[in-house]
């Protein structure tokens, strides 16, 4: 059965990208909007209702519009609280907003909540019942599929592991969350991790030891890069265990730039779950690389849109 057509809207502090999609299939190319060239939330909504149209052009039987943004939303209102990185974007009404503007049916999520939506209907989480999927980049996001429904929680603000503590002494978060994961794992942080790795062992900085450039290190047989790589799986298991312990799922589905490590990532991680989580808890589940890399937003929100008919 063909899924209807919709246009996928995600919203991020750099672009916001636009694309008609079919399924998880994107139609057309991806079309920037560079988010920063815009001051305030009226400009740049006029830009993407532009854009809206041009994609309604070529296809004009798309049935809605999905956004994916970066930061809290009110679900049930379509309302930003904040956007991560974009400033001005407190308690905007986009969802009813874009919808007048385009005249066409909207819904809005949370970028996490898009990815997750996207990998359990039709990626690395399809078939499974009960999901958990986390995005590794600048930050640590997450989205939770229970009983084959999104779950947002009561204030649509669920999944938030980035949020959870790993250590109740440990660098301070964002909130008092002393301990916050993303605190530890995030790009940034993964990197003085690392250049703190070597520095002990009296070894030169590399130059690029970001993620991407300790990832290609490890793999040229650097052991301190390899031990950088144990120890975020080593915290990120250290997280994963309590939710597991927690939710009982089915699969656990990593995406965001930091995944792009591979087995680097997976194989630690993994022994750590094996070694800290009971049978029951552990025995059935699947940890898997997400299948979708920068369009899983696009592609989530337009199959929540895609639902609205």
């Amino acid at each position: 059965m063909t899924n209807p057509k919709a246009i996928g809207i995600d919203f991020g502090g750099t672009s916001v990208k636009l694309a008609v999609v079919e399924g998880s299939e994107l139609l057309t190319d991806v079309h920037r909007i560079p988010t920063q060239n815009f001051v305030g939330p009226d400009p740049l909504i006029a830009a993407i209702t532009e854009a809206v149209g041009t994609l309604k052009e070529t296809h004009p039987d798309v049935v809605g519009i999905g956004v994916g943004v970066p930061g809290a939303v009110d679900y049930s209102k379509g309302v930003t609280y904040n956007l991560t990185n974009v400033k001005g974007w407190s308690d905007v009404p986009l969802r009813d907003k874009l919808a007048e503007t385009t005249g066409m049916p909207t819904v809005l999520d949370n970028d996490a909540n898009c990815m997750a939506f996207a990998e359990w209907k039709f990626g690395a989480g399809q078939g499974y019942h009960n999901v958990l999927c986390v995005t590794l980049g600048t930050g640590v996001g997450g989205g939770l599929i229970l009983n084959d429904q999104l779950y947002r929680g009561s204030t649509y603000a669920a999944g938030e592991i980035g949020q959870m503590s790993i250590d109740l002494d440990g660098v301070d978060g964002p909130y008092g969350n002393s301990g916050a994961l993303e605190r530890y794992i995030g790009n940034r942080q993964i990197g003085e991790m690392a250049a703190r790795m070597y520095e002990e062992k009296g070894i030169a900085i590399p130059e690029d030891h970001s993620p991407e450039g300790l990832a290609r290190l490890a793999r040229e047989g650097d052991e301190v890069a390899r031990a950088a790589w144990s120890k975020v799986a080593y915290y990120l298991g250290s997280n994963l265990m309590s939710t597991i312990y927690l939710l009982n799922p089915d699969a656990i589905v990593i995406g965001g730039g930091v995944s792009y490590a591979g087995e680097l990532l997976f194989d630690p991680l993994k022994r750590r779950l094996k070694e800290t989580l009971t049978q029951e808890c552990f025995g059935h589940l699947s940890v898997v690389n997400a299948r979708f890399g920068n369009t899983a937003g696009i592609i989530g929100c337009s199959a929540m849109a895609a639902e609205l008919v």
